[in-house]
């Protein structure tokens, strides 16, 4: 299993390249979608999946084109997220053509990896984190010291509160990988990230 992160569009947002056993998993193509596609060039590998952790544009602005480059790659969104055809907010509605919805404990293979899919709400109401071995792909739920905002629409602090407290309580140092800035470790967070300890009680 490997993990390359690079920061795309003008707020840098993390978008992740998963790769295991030559299958790829393209996780929040924010934005430039040539950037992506010119690193996926330089791997051995076939993608497989473009995954969203949610469905604000920073995180999906890159997806249709990559959809019309990559048109076999599947892709997976929470559906209470793909429901916003013309909202900035949640744009991607209307724009793919078999566009695939995920949830709460499904899951996903790519190569030895097994994907699976937690439902963690509160800075949309369609948020997931993706746990893929011992990493965490947390999108706007959990950050370094802080987390995702709740003053945008769909946004809930009691749900993020408890999506919080759910991933705090996961058994386990996992490697941290949010949709922006720096990573962490999930140990790291509940000793010195003011939130999610409030979250954890």
């Amino acid at each position: 299993m490997q993990v390359k992160m690079m920061q795309v569009g003008p707020i840098g947002t993390n978008c992740y390249i998963l790769e295991s056993e030559h299958q790829i998993a393209v996780i929040d193509p924010g934005d430039e979608a040539e950037r992506i596609l010119s690193v996926l060039k330089e791997l051995e590998g076939q993608v497989e999946y473009i995954l969203l952790t949610h469905g604000h544009y920073d995180h999906t602005t890159a997806v249709p084109a990559l959809h019309q480059a990559l048109p076999k790659a599947e892709i997976y969104i929470h559906q209470a997220d793909a429901n916003g055809a013309g909202n900035r907010l949640f744009p991607l509605a209307g724009q793919v053509e078999g566009l695939k919805f995920y949830g709460e404990g499904d899951t996903l293979t790519l190569g030895e990896l097994t994907i699976e899919v937690l439902h963690t709400p509160g800075h949309s109401p369609g948020s997931v984190t993706l746990k893929a071995g011992q990493v965490l792909f947390t999108g706007d739920t959990l950050f370094a010291g802080s987390m995702g905002r709740t003053d945008l629409a769909g946004g809930d602090e009691a749900q993020i509160m408890a999506s919080l407290k759910r991933l705090g309580e996961l058994e386990g140092n996992f490697h941290v990988l949010p949709g922006h800035m720096g990573t962490s470790e999930l140990d790291r967070e509940r000793r010195s990230n003011p939130y999610l300890r409030m979250a954890m009680g």
